[in-house]
């Protein structure tokens, strides 16, 4: 039987606040502080504007696994997803992400990930 003990976590982050305004860069370099304080080791980054007013969706690739965002700033909101396996906290990066804007209001899911069972990982 395979070790069926978590392989990560996996916070699902909604966000309506200004982080769902910002452009690429600082969505970029606020994602990077995040995954510093999270102590999480970036790889790589694609970030895409849609438009003048229009949202931005970006990826940060993690040797720990990744974080990404999509905006919608016509409807105040942003999307997140912060998956990191090992000793990674990414907890923090999402209290990162949300003190962005300290009136923002947020609701983080948390999902184990590995600990389901798909016929035991066979």
């Amino acid at each position: 039987m395979a070790d069926r003990k978590c392989k990560g976590k996996h916070l699902i982050m909604e966000c309506i606040g200004a982080q769902s305004g910002l452009g690429c860069e600082a969505l970029e370099r606020l994602l990077r502080e995040a995954a510093k304080a999270a102590e999480a080791r970036v790889l790589g980054a694609h970030f895409h504007p849609f438009g003048q007013g229009l949202g931005v969706t970006g990826v940060l690739i993690l040797a720990e696994s990744h974080m990404s965002v999509h905006t919608w700033p016509e409807y105040n909101y942003a999307a997140f997803d912060i998956f990191m396996c090992g000793d990674c906290q990414p907890e923090i990066a999402a209290e990162r992400i949300a003190a962005y804007d300290s009136r923002a209001r947020t609701s983080i899911r948390v999902l184990a990930r590995g600990e389901g069972r798909i016929d035991d990982y066979a």
